[in-house]
């Protein structure tokens, strides 16, 4: 393997190549820490025009088990390899990322149509999550314990370390290529865990950039593998019995994953319609309030697990707040991602839009209003504002992936928190109050995995605990957490 302190590859490495005109014309995928420019191709379409953006090497079944494989004789060196090792290989990935900033951020903002302002956002958190992820790798510790509770135990000292897991095969969807990925990536190289990476065949490129700056480290020959290949061809990372960790962040296939995952662990985080309660004090003046809403509900069109769905407002303040999200949210600027003026591009493509349009559409007829938005473009859609949504409404129970809230005037603060824990999901949920008592009343009370007081359901910091409870998951993402379910527990017990 190339050495951490080396110089970079050359211009003649494939995603090198990238400039501001648009990406690289081929990426090799990453199998046990090689590259391989496979003979099948997978088309990356820049979701804007829909054109083909790029194209990338495109791994089969048999890609997989040769991953798993190398991985699984990878796992006593991975789990050997020191921790300061580990911190160093992480903080290369990070000055890399650095010195690529506008290149990730190009690349986002073309394979997954992410205006480029969200896009930079998330190189940004590209960069702290594996920056976290170094600190914490020499920081994995055990604790010792008291055995001697009686007689019988004299004499007798326990000490308990933690040690990987072994292999972890990752799924990650195409909303968050980058960060999404280094909530995974980062966390494993950190605990010693060689892994198998399936990006989503809709954003492979920025993983496949990742995989290109971790080959340039000293990790152990197999640690990793970065294969866009198709479902059906990945299901050994689901079924195979050497894979000790299956984490998987997207739809809830996911526990159909986890019924055929068999012993391994599984860690899921499955999405949600996360909602946010404005109350009759919010504790902050309205016009920040709304802004926040608006950036909650918008950002990155909407395609976020914690995107605010339902915004849920005391009815002295519903026309207020009604008002004035009608007029902010009418004037979002829609188009371009490029442009750095853009704040709603397309959504992933047009089937998506398509749906969401015909949910919007069915929701109207079931009597909502829409007070802002308008038809749909090909995968563009306009910033979209609803209210008297029908509670039986694909709109209002699923989750809608896509530019558009819904409003609901409240009485009770109770009832309001009655509202939050009717959904099948809990992921976060947020509060704007002055009330403490409701503050702590909505932690108790919420069915969430994340309580945001002050702020959008939509706020995550890496470094926090972060997933969901009911139909939004199991385990924890945020590194420190993350490494929990990815190593585990070893006892000694000494007779002295």
């Amino acid at each position: 393997m190339p050495k951490a302190k080396k110089t970079p590859r050359s211009a003649k490495s494939p995603a090198r190549r990238t400039g501001k005109a648009g990406l690289a014309r081929r990426y090799p995928y990453w199998l046990a820490g090689e590259a391989v420019a496979a003979n099948a191709d997978l088309d990356v379409l820049d979701k804007y025009t829909g054109k083909v953006a790029t194209r990338v090497a495109f791994a089969d079944a048999a890609a997989v088990r040769k991953a798993i494989v190398a991985a699984y004789k990878a796992r006593v060196a991975m789990a050997a390899f020191p921790p300061d090792k580990r911190r160093d290989a992480l903080e290369h990935c990070v000055r890399r990322f650095e010195e690529r900033f506008e290149e990730l951020a190009l690349a986002l903002c073309i394979e997954a149509g992410k205006p480029i302002r969200d896009a930079r956002g998330e190189v940004t958190r590209l960069i702290d999550t594996f920056r976290i992820a170094a600190g914490e790798a020499t920081r994995i510790e055990g604790e010792t314990i008291e055995l001697q509770i009686s007689e019988r135990t004299r004499g007798y000292r326990g000490i308990v370390k933690r040690v990987p897991v072994g292999v972890c095969s990752f799924i990650t969807p195409f909303n968050f290529p980058l960060n999404l990925v280094a909530h995974k990536v980062a966390p494993a190289i950190a605990a010693g865990c060689p892994f198998v990476l399936k990006p989503a065949a809709k954003t492979p490129v920025g993983a496949l950039i990742i995989g290109e700056i971790l080959a340039e480290t000293d990790l152990p020959r197999g640690a990793f593998s970065v294969l866009p290949c198709s479902n059906e061809d990945a299901a050994a990372l689901t079924e195979d019995e050497r894979i000790a960790l299956l984490s998987f962040t997207g739809g809830l296939v996911g526990w159909d994953l986890k019924a055929r995952a068999g012993r391994k662990k599984v860690t899921l985080e499955l999405g949600g319609n996360a909602a946010c309660i404005v109350d009759a004090d919010p504790g902050a003046p309205l016009d920040h309030v709304v802004e926040r809403l608006v950036f909650g509900a918008y950002y990155q069109s909407g395609q976020s697990c914690i995107s605010v769905q339902h915004i849920l407002v005391h009815r002295d303040l519903y026309e207020r707040v009604r008002r004035k999200l009608k007029a902010k949210v009418a004037a979002l600027r829609m188009g371009d991602p490029r442009d750095e003026n853009t704040f709603i591009g397309p959504v992933i493509d047009e089937d998506a839009a398509k749906r969401i349009e015909s949910w919007v559409e069915a929701a109207r007829k079931g009597g909502a209003k829409r007070l802002a938005g308008g038809p749909r473009q090909g995968n563009m859609l306009p910033a979209t504002l609803m209210e008297r949504v029908p509670r039986d409404s694909d709109l209002y129970r699923q989750e809608v992936f896509g530019p558009v809230a819904c409003l609901h005037p409240f009485d009770d603060f109770e009832a309001a928190l009655d509202t939050v824990n009717a959904s099948e999901f809990g992921l976060q949920a947020g509060v704007f109050t002055a009330d403490l008592g409701h503050a702590m009343r909505a932690w108790d009370r919420l069915e969430v995995g994340g309580v945001i007081v002050g702020d959008v359901p939509s706020f995550r910091v890496d470094n926090m605990p972060y997933g969901g409870v009911k139909g939004s998951g199991l385990g924890r993402e945020g590194v420190r957490y993350a490494i929990e379910d990815m190593t585990e527990q070893r006892l000694l017990v000494i007779k002295h």
